[in-house]
């Protein structure tokens, strides 16, 4: 590399951060990406309030965000890296290729989507292209979106049901979101029909593995 960012040949340096709560993943995930002779990891965090903070700190051009991640997730970080860090490109990784999260995903900004066992060179290869301002999305996963519906559920929806699968009792999330009892019961309910479940808990599940929350 020359002394101003640029490898020999002339290709700009890709400078990159990646978040994920797992220590093990992220370093396997920096150790190879740090092989491509235009990539430089320059910031490895474990959730998405340390992502924020090291974009504020470094500058950096492609963010690699895993979805399930403590606290902010990957999906609620890019949003707010479409905010306040609108140059940076945001690529999702992810265990599990549920067509929700890819949704979810690409209306939040990302311009990208991988599953975490894309190959090393495949994965340094879509880095490339979402920098070069291409957008790309695993394969099997773009298929599978189009024949899975929307996500049927609301926002207040999701932050209730989400609330509930956490063990929250009703009265607990009425008071904290300024709602009667009743109207919890209602929107639970509305959930509960929305993924033709029994209960509460059922309902979180589904919504999970759709992708939906």
């Amino acid at each position: 590399m020359t002394g101003d960012g640029v490898v020999a040949g002339g290709r700009a340096q890709i400078r990159v951060l990646i978040a994920d709560d797992q220590a093990l993943v992220r370093g396997a995930m920096a150790a190879l990406l740090n092989l491509e002779p235009d990539i430089d990891v320059i910031a490895e965090v474990g959730d998405g309030a340390e992502a924020l903070a090291a974009l504020r700190e470094q500058q950096v051009d492609v963010s690699l965000l895993d979805v399930q991640m403590p606290g902010m997730d990957g999906i609620e970080t890019a949003e707010r890296m479409r905010t306040e860090q609108p140059h940076v490109r945001v690529l999702m990784v992810t265990t599990f290729d549920r067509p929700g999260y890819l949704k979810r995903a690409l209306a939040a900004g990302a311009s990208g989507f991988v599953v975490k066992d894309t190959p090393a060179d495949q994965l340094a290869e879509v880095v490339r292209r979402i920098h070069s301002g291409l957008r790309v999305v695993d394969p099997h996963l773009a298929q599978e979106s189009l024949f899975e519906g929307d996500n049927p559920l609301t926002e207040r929806e999701v932050e209730i049901l989400l609330r509930a699968a956490d063990g929250e009792p009703v009265a607990k999330i009425a008071a904290a979101l300024y709602l009667s009892a009743g109207t919890v019961r209602n929107y639970l309910s509305n959930a509960i029909a929305k993924t033709c479940t029994t209960n509460r808990i059922e309902a979180a599940r589904t919504a999970r593995d759709r992708g939906w929350i």
